[in-house]
């Protein structure tokens, strides 16, 4: 690795001990303060030692540690490899070589040999080790490289992977078989372990698999490092079960949410759907599915589930299917997703008659009192599944509560909701509008204020590690939920750019990502031309900005010729309305939940009118 090492402002605030308006201040009060030699101008990036070497020269303070000196190393070869280097980081400290791609990646004896990191890199790395330990130097790592990337790895919570697993072995045991079939880097395959950081033996025998070969090779060391008996292995579990035949004692598993390209076609005959095929638009239900495959009868399966998967209409024959097998046990809200508890039911084993339906959205603590109370059938918060199954099967907690609690929740709900909502930007009405001097799209680009990307317009399936930028992702304002492999032709996405699909325009705030199918980059001369401002007047062309719609040429888009103090001023009131959009499609959702608790309020007398 010959690439200096380089850090963002807040990786020099955090150096130098000061806050992030520190060392702006020092950019623009000190000529000789370092130049950027990299990342973007709203993220530029400096060499390490540069920085160094100024704050040593004006007397301040600060202090560069082992790990940040190995973390920084690391980062100078780019957001793309950061992954794979953390793999070779964890191969190196483990003292296992690389495995070949796609296999497993399953504890192998150390071989010593080289894993392809730099030498220097590689002697820092064990000097760390020496320092920290092994497992402290490479949790520092990976807590650095999920803190890096957060917008793209999925990461479940450590206190419900902590629930998860405490639930799913209530008994205790300690040499039961647990399998995660998406296990990501690990989290919840650890959390046995860090319950129980006694070294080796005693934790059982732990399965995993995952998607990514990166995550995959990661979560491996992460087990290996504190002793764990571990198999983990590269691929699709949809797809390519590792583990076909495997009963493992317990399953968990946080599934990817929402992805579509889950194998429906492939799999449409698949003996695993023993409770019904799973709709193409429910790939969760799936998952549930797998996961029961993968249990031996009597053993439990802990899933996170998206709060709609209890509710969506597309899902009801199969959540009733589960419910007369006695197969779904319990349905809990948390926050941001439920988790669904099912127990593989043995041969003439007869079904309860009732299930647990339980909101946790605010105090997680009082699930494994509830849980266990269900299962000494002594609970208050079960519901009659013949109830449930003589209606739309509808398991959504909130719809469940308790009576008693309505008002509550009531209250709650009201509270969110308000808060939820965004003011508009205060317009001043005009009784003629303003005669301005107008330029278009097309001339924006041949000026060289505006440049335009697409991506390839064939990508390499899912399954890579590099992050992709979807149209939903673009309508929702979320992270970036597709992937590909590298590949030529990847448009990378930049903080300021603007994305459009053929419905919806964004101005993105983060970079790091690629440019995804039936989507356009523009990217704008930050010294002329203000994003929100061309991003605006995109959106007010009616949404049809993609240059490949055949009823509209987006480069006929008309836009005012303005100063760039006067564009920022519409481009702050483009983008509150922006912020409007995305505040109302989420109190939407939060005003069905008000208006169903006040209208079960007020029918059975737990809510009243105002006097």
């Amino acid at each position: 690795m010959s690439h200096d090492p380089t850090v963002n402002a807040g990786d020099i605030a955090r150096l130098a001990g000061v806050g992030r308006a520190a060392v702006s201040n020092w950019r623009r009060r000190h000529d000789d303060f370092p130049d950027p030699i990299g990342g973007t101008a709203n993220q530029p990036l400096f060499s390490l030692r540069q920085v160094e070497s100024w704050l040593r020269r004006y007397g301040k303070s600060y202090q560069v540690s082992l790990g940040d000196r190995v973390w920084q190393r690391l980062k100078a070869a780019g957001d793309l490899r950061l992954g794979e280097l953390v793999a070779r980081a964890g191969a190196l400290l483990t003292g296992a070589a690389e495995p070949p791609a796609g296999g497993s990646v399953e504890s192998d004896p150390p071989r010593g040999e080289d894993v392809g990191l730099d030498p220097e890199l590689a002697e820092l790395l064990l000097e760390l080790a020496a320092q920290q330990g092994a497992l402290g130097a490479y949790e520092f790592l990976c807590e650095r490289y999920l803190e890096a990337h957060s917008r793209q790895l999925s990461v479940t919570r450590e206190d419900v992977a902590g629930l998860m697993v405490r639930l799913v072995r209530a008994d205790g045991a300690a040499d039961t078989t647990i399998l995660d079939p998406a296990c990501g880097v690990g989290t919840l395959l650890l959390a046995p372990a860090r319950a129980n950081p006694a070294p080796a033996g005693g934790l059982g025998r732990v399965l995993g698999q995952e998607l990514s070969e990166t995550s995959a090779a990661i979560a491996a060391s992460r087990l290996r490092l504190r002793g764990v008996e571990a198999e983990v292995v590269a691929g699709d579990a949809m797809r390519h079960d590792a583990f076909a035949g495997e009963k493992a004692d317990a399953v968990v598993c946080d599934p990817p949410f929402n992805e579509r390209a889950w194998g429906y076609e492939e799999l449409t005959g698949d003996p695993r759907w023993e409770y019904g095929l799973p709709p193409r638009g429910e790939p969760e239900l799936a998952w549930v599915q797998h996961c029961l495959t993968h249990v031996r009868p009597r053993g439990l399966v802990a899933v996170l589930m998206p709060p709609a998967a209890a509710s969506r209409k597309a899902g009801r024959r199969i959540r009733a299917n589960l419910l007369r097998a006695g197969a779904l046990r319990a349905v809990v809200a948390l926050p941001g997703s439920d988790l669904w508890l099912l127990r593989r039911p043995a041969a003439g084993e007869r079904p309860p008659s009732e299930v647990l339906i339980l909101d946790a959205t605010g105090d997680l603590a009082v699930v494994e009192p509830a849980w266990q109370a269900y299962l000494e059938d002594r609970s208050d918060q079960s519901v009659r599944i013949i109830d449930l199954l003589a209606d739309e099967v509808d398991m959504t907690p909130a719809r469940h509560q308790r009576r008693d609690d309505v008002g509550k929740a009531y209250a709650e709900a009201r509270d969110r909701f308000l808060a939820a909502a965004a003011p508009p930007p205060d317009l001043q009405v005009l009784e003629q509008p303003l005669d301005r001097p107008v330029t278009t799209l097309g001339d924006l680009i041949k000026e060289g204020l505006v440049t335009t990307s697409q991506a390839p317009p064939k990508m390499a399936a899912d399954g890579g590690d590099v992050p992709v930028l979807t149209s939903d992702d673009v309508l929702h304002g979320s992270a970036p939920s597709g992937s590909t492999t590298m590949q030529q032709g990847l448009v990378a996405i930049h903080p300021g750019d603007v994305v459009a699909s053929y419905s919806s325009v964004r101005v993105m705030a983060d970079g790091g990502a690629m440019l995804g199918p039936h989507l356009t980059l523009y990217r704008v001369d930050a010294r002329r031309l203000d994003p929100d401002f061309l991003a605006g007047f995109l959106r007010a062309a009616g949404g049809r900005v993609t240059t490949g719609s055949s009823r509209f040429d987006v480069r006929r888009t008309r836009l005012p010729r303005l100063s760039l103090k006067e564009q920022k001023a519409y481009g702050e009131a483009f983008r509150q309305l922006a912020v409007l959009e995305d505040a109302i499609r989420e109190t939407s959702t939060l005003g069905q939940t008000l208006i169903r608790l006040g209208l079960d309020g007020l029918a059975d007398g737990h809510l009243h009118p105002q006097s």
